[in-house]
């Protein structure tokens, strides 16, 4: 990868990592489905009256956005709602790596190396390790519904090889498009009206700032940059690149939240951001793919 596009990457990571503080932040202030409606019509409705339409099929906008932004997200916002911490989130999340290698062998027939298999199974000796720490911060409902979370954008990352040569901002703009009606009626459905009203009429800054950087920064801003790096250097490459995400999404619950980890939960995460790491190594003698 070029040295400008590895720094791009690396920015998109600490991004993502400090928004656990910032999601944290708005599901204290929101029910986590209504939290997702506003964070999608703000980073598409304003915009797609001055952003075309990439050339792209509905099918595939349509099949994009339901994936990752009413599924991924769903499972993401509630799975930390119902006990997973900033923190810990930031951490679980990034099993999409390995659920994204895994796909692209048997889907793409992008057949991981023995390194990478070994990483896998590292990281998910950490993850189970960490499933052995429930407690009021992370329960048993939580922390599957945050790796169904990362299976979701796994499946996600490997759409993408499907939408060709387009601008990914746009791409993303129009994604967007797709989350807010269906997460709209899955939160008057499941959080109810009343919910909602309480959120509303008791709105703050804090809540505010939380769907703004939700919705400029971290969905139409992070997702566009990673997109297009997927897109030039494929799943396989790219995504490990998340090994950085808890680093950061620990690292700023500490200072902001004050969250702490204890030693098992410590070493798990060493585990996996080992397994993160011997995902992305390449063995000696093979190129990367271009």
């Amino acid at each position: 990868m070029r040295p400008s596009h590895v720094a791009l990457a690396v920015l998109v990571t600490a991004l993502w990592g400090i928004n656990f503080v910032v999601i944290r932040i708005g599901i204290d202030n929101f029910p986590p489905l209504l939290f997702s409606v506003f964070r999608f019509s703000l980073a598409a409705v304003p915009l797609v009256f001055f952003i075309p339409k990439p050339n792209v099929s509905w099918r595939l906008i349509i099949g994009l956005g339901f994936v990752l932004g009413v599924v991924k997200f769903s499972l993401l916002f509630i799975g930390m709602d119902l006990g997973v911490s900033a923190g810990m989130a930031s951490v679980v999340l990034q099993s999409q790596a390995f659920f994204t290698v895994i796909l692209a062998a048997l889907v793409l027939h992008d057949h991981p190396t023995k390194l990478q298999m070994t990483g896998i199974a590292v990281a998910f000796t950490g993850i189970i390790l960490i499933a052995t720490t429930v407690d009021n911060s992370l329960t048993p409902t939580g922390l599957l519904l945050v790796l169904a979370a990362g299976a979701a954008w796994a499946v996600y990352n490997l759409m993408l090889k499907w939408v060709g040569q387009v601008n990914m901002l746009h791409l993303m703009v129009w994604i967007s498009l797709v989350p807010p009606l269906p997460l709209l009626a899955l939160s008057m459905i499941f959080e109810g009206p009343g919910a909602a009203y309480i959120a509303i009429s008791t709105l703050n800054w804090q809540g505010v700032g939380a769907v703004i950087f939700n919705a400029f920064v971290t969905s139409i801003l992070c997702f566009a940059i990673w997109s297009k790096l997927i897109r030039l250097y494929g799943p396989g490459k790219v995504a490990p690149f998340s090994l950085l995400v808890p680093i950061f999404g620990m690292s700023s619950a500490a200072l902001i939240l004050g969250e702490t980890f204890g030693p098992v939960r410590l070493a798990a995460t060493g585990l996996i951001i080992l397994g993160l790491i011997l995902t992305v190594l390449k063995p000696k003698g093979k190129s990367a793919n271009p």
